[in-house]
Protein backbone atom coordinates (compact mmCIF):
# COMPACT_ATOMS: atom_id res chain seq x y z
CA UNK A 1 0.00 0.00 0.00
CA UNK A 2 2.59 2.61 1.01
CA UNK A 3 5.14 3.76 -1.47
CA UNK A 4 8.20 5.91 -1.11
CA UNK A 5 9.07 7.99 1.91
CA UNK A 6 7.99 11.48 0.86
CA UNK A 7 9.32 13.47 3.81
CA UNK A 8 10.07 13.66 7.50
CA UNK A 9 8.58 16.71 9.22
CA UNK A 10 10.38 18.57 11.99
CA UNK A 11 8.76 21.31 14.07
CA UNK A 12 11.21 24.16 14.65
CA UNK A 13 11.10 27.18 17.00
CA UNK A 14 12.83 29.45 14.44
CA UNK A 15 12.13 28.68 10.79
CA UNK A 16 14.74 31.01 9.33
CA UNK A 17 17.47 29.70 11.63
CA UNK A 18 16.61 26.07 10.85
CA UNK A 19 16.55 26.74 7.11
CA UNK A 20 19.95 28.43 7.39
CA UNK A 21 21.43 25.40 9.16
CA UNK A 22 20.28 23.09 6.37
CA UNK A 23 21.32 25.47 3.58
CA UNK A 24 24.61 26.85 4.87
CA UNK A 25 25.90 24.27 7.34
CA UNK A 26 24.73 21.14 5.53
CA UNK A 27 24.75 22.52 1.98
CA UNK A 28 21.20 21.44 1.13
CA UNK A 29 18.78 23.06 -1.27
CA UNK A 30 16.06 24.77 0.77
CA UNK A 31 12.78 26.19 -0.55
CA UNK A 32 11.27 29.53 0.36
CA UNK A 33 8.74 29.52 3.23
CA UNK A 34 5.19 28.66 2.22
CA UNK A 35 2.15 29.42 4.42
CA UNK A 36 -0.53 26.75 4.63
CA UNK A 37 -3.41 28.47 6.47
CA UNK A 38 -5.67 25.40 6.17
CA UNK A 39 -3.10 23.40 8.18
CA UNK A 40 -1.98 26.25 10.45
CA UNK A 41 1.70 25.97 9.49
CA UNK A 42 4.44 27.61 7.51
CA UNK A 43 6.66 25.10 5.73
CA UNK A 44 10.11 25.01 4.22
CA UNK A 45 11.30 21.94 2.35
CA UNK A 46 14.86 20.71 2.41
CA UNK A 47 15.45 18.83 -0.84
CA UNK A 48 17.57 15.68 -0.57
CA UNK A 49 18.51 13.20 -3.31
CA UNK A 50 16.19 10.49 -1.95
CA UNK A 51 13.53 12.38 0.06
CA UNK A 52 12.72 15.71 1.72
CA UNK A 53 12.77 17.21 5.20
CA UNK A 54 9.81 19.47 5.97
CA UNK A 55 10.50 22.19 8.50
CA UNK A 56 7.28 23.29 10.22
CA UNK A 57 6.54 26.47 12.10
CA UNK A 58 3.19 27.49 13.66
CA UNK A 59 1.03 29.84 11.59
CA UNK A 60 -1.53 31.68 13.70
CA UNK A 61 -2.73 31.25 17.27
CA UNK A 62 -4.69 28.07 16.54
CA UNK A 63 -1.88 26.17 14.86
CA UNK A 64 -2.10 22.44 15.57
CA UNK A 65 1.67 22.35 16.16
CA UNK A 66 1.75 25.17 18.73
CA UNK A 67 1.14 22.67 21.54
CA UNK A 68 3.91 20.44 20.21
CA UNK A 69 6.33 23.36 20.34
CA UNK A 70 5.20 24.28 23.87
CA UNK A 71 6.00 20.73 25.03
CA UNK A 72 9.20 20.61 22.96
CA UNK A 73 10.62 24.16 22.94
CA UNK A 74 13.69 23.08 20.96
CA UNK A 75 11.45 21.44 18.33
CA UNK A 76 11.61 17.86 17.15
CA UNK A 77 10.33 15.26 14.74
CA UNK A 78 6.60 15.70 14.16
CA UNK A 79 5.52 13.18 11.50
CA UNK A 80 6.60 10.96 8.66
CA UNK A 81 4.92 11.05 5.25
CA UNK A 82 4.49 8.11 2.90
CA UNK A 83 3.27 8.24 -0.66
CA UNK A 84 0.21 6.28 -1.81
CA UNK A 85 -1.25 5.85 -5.28
CA UNK A 86 -4.89 6.20 -4.21
CA UNK A 87 -5.52 7.98 -0.93
CA UNK A 88 -9.19 6.95 -0.75
CA UNK A 89 -8.39 3.28 -1.25
CA UNK A 90 -5.56 3.49 1.31
CA UNK A 91 -7.85 5.26 3.80
CA UNK A 92 -10.62 2.70 3.41
CA UNK A 93 -8.24 -0.24 3.70
CA UNK A 94 -6.58 1.20 6.80
CA UNK A 95 -9.91 1.99 8.46
CA UNK A 96 -11.09 -1.56 7.74
CA UNK A 97 -8.01 -2.78 9.59
CA UNK A 98 -8.79 -0.57 12.60
CA UNK A 99 -6.50 2.41 11.94
CA UNK A 100 -7.82 5.81 12.99
CA UNK A 101 -7.81 8.66 10.49
CA UNK A 102 -7.54 12.06 12.14
CA UNK A 103 -9.94 14.93 11.47
CA UNK A 104 -13.06 14.27 9.46
CA UNK A 105 -11.41 11.47 7.47
CA UNK A 106 -11.50 13.39 4.21
CA UNK A 107 -8.25 14.24 2.39
CA UNK A 108 -7.19 17.89 2.31
CA UNK A 109 -4.68 19.57 0.02
CA UNK A 110 -1.21 19.42 1.56
CA UNK A 111 1.96 21.42 1.02
CA UNK A 112 2.29 20.14 -2.54
CA UNK A 113 -1.41 20.68 -3.33
CA UNK A 114 -1.88 16.92 -3.32
CA UNK A 115 -4.45 15.16 -1.09
CA UNK A 116 -3.17 14.20 2.37
CA UNK A 117 -4.49 12.41 5.45
CA UNK A 118 -3.05 11.93 8.92
CA UNK A 119 -3.21 8.67 10.88
CA UNK A 120 -3.32 8.43 14.67
CA UNK A 121 0.14 7.92 16.20
CA UNK A 122 -1.14 5.34 18.68
CA UNK A 123 -1.90 3.05 15.75
CA UNK A 124 1.62 3.37 14.28
CA UNK A 125 4.17 2.77 17.04
CA UNK A 126 3.82 6.29 18.45
CA UNK A 127 4.46 8.05 15.14
CA UNK A 128 2.08 10.47 13.46
CA UNK A 129 1.79 9.26 9.86
CA UNK A 130 0.81 11.39 6.89
CA UNK A 131 -0.28 9.81 3.62
CA UNK A 132 0.08 11.83 0.43
CA UNK A 133 -1.42 10.80 -2.89
CA UNK A 134 1.11 10.99 -5.72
Amino acid sequence: MIGRLNHVAIVVPDLAAAATVYAETLGATVTEPHDLPSHGVTTVFVELPNTKIELLYPLGENSPIAGFLEKNPSGGMHHICYEVDDIYSARDQLKAQGARVLGDGEPKPGAHDKPVLFLHPKDFAGTLVELEQV
